[in-house]
């Protein structure tokens, strides 16, 4: 590796640091362990029977952690969680069980089937899908909220499916599957073990990260995740100048394309863009014919840049809540 790569690997390292030292205590809002439970049943048995009139329901300036249980079942909403409603968690009880979906096409700001605005959102076993199909922008799920997690959620369209919009967000155990930049935006996000699935069947990105000057503490990091598809695809391309990925300890089926990344047909974003690979396996993992703008990371550089203190989340990913109590009079 040249050592421009190891210089920019510390400059991306220090100023990410500045930026989770200066934020790390931003949400200290008075949280109690104990969260007020809110149930969702479209059979009647439950406290509401749509998801969103339970969100509804949460109080602006919220300062409690909600637990919005959600029954299985298909929910054929479109769901907005507002900026004023921080510290809820919406989960399904088991994987598949809960289905949010919607049909919609258009603008990334007005397609998607799900937004969180809010800050310090967390979704659980959830699907949630945009059924449009191929032919237009038709978002799945849009994060623009910070310090949001996914676990174990699955995540699905064609074109622009997950909207990583701003903010540092986590995504764990989550399946994520589409044809075009199905994972966009501009976020500072960390996704563990999760499984992404290309519907591509031509040389289609699977990120397109936004990261538009140097001075931005952003980009996408895929730890020990796996990459399935139907026929081809490159691990991405830039939508900003400066875009950011970094893929590790993954595994990529032969849906990648030997040149691994795209330029989006501008060759001067080559010497902007920081896309990297760490010890990932699999027939789509050799490293012999990609392009010569992208490298490898070092063992040193990888202990820096693959752990959660790249978003900052030790401060704030938390954990299924040990207690709960019923909702007050305001909740209800």
């Amino acid at each position: 590796m040249a050592p421009a790569y190891s210089s920019h690997v510390c400059i991306f390292v220090s100023t990410f640091f500045t930026f989770i030292l200066a934020s790390s205590y931003a949400n200290a809002a008075a949280v109690t362990s104990a969260a007020i439970l809110v149930t969702v049943d479209q059979s009647g048995n439950g406290d509401y029977e749509k998801i969103q009139d339970a969100i509804n329901a949460v109080p602006s300036d919220n300062k409690e952690l909600v637990f919005i249980r959600v029954k299985p079942g298909i929910y054929k909403e479109k769901i907005v969680v507002p900026a004023d409603k921080p510290f809820i968690t919406i989960s399904g009880s088991k994987e598949n069980g809960t289905i949010i979906t919607w049909n919609d096409s258009g603008e990334i700001f007005e397609s998607p089937t799900f937004t969180v605005l809010a800050s310090d959102f967390v979704g659980r076993y959830l699907t949630i899908q945009n059924t449009f199909g191929p032919g237009a922008k038709a978002v799945a799920l849009r994060v623009s909220g910070d310090r949001a997690a996914f676990f174990g959620c699955r995540i699905s369209s064609y074109q622009d499916t997950l909207l990583d919009d701003t903010g540092r967000h986590y995504y764990k155990s989550c399946y994520i599957e589409g044809a075009v930049d199905f994972i966009f935006g501009n976020a500072a996000s960390l996704f563990e073990m999760c499984h992404l699935h290309s519907l591509s069947e031509g040389d289609a990105a699977i990120t397109a990260q936004r990261r538009q000057s140097p001075s931005e503490n952003t980009g996408f990091t895929f730890l020990g995740c796996k990459i399935t598809g139907v026929k081809s695809a490159v691990l991405g391309r830039p939508w900003g100048a400066y875009s950011r990925v970094v893929f590790a300890l993954t595994y990529m089926s032969d849906a990648i394309l030997p040149q691994g990344w795209d330029d989006w047909g501008d060759s001067s974003k080559q010497s902007t863009v920081f896309y990297r690979e760490y010890k990932c396996y699999g027939p789509g993992a050799n490293a012999g014919k990609r392009v010569e703008w992208s490298g490898k990371l070092r063992d040193n550089e990888a202990e820096l840049l693959l752990t959660k203190n790249m978003i900052g989340g030790k401060s704030w990913i938390r954990s299924m809540p040990t207690r709960f109590k019923k909702a007050s009079a305001k909740h209800a």
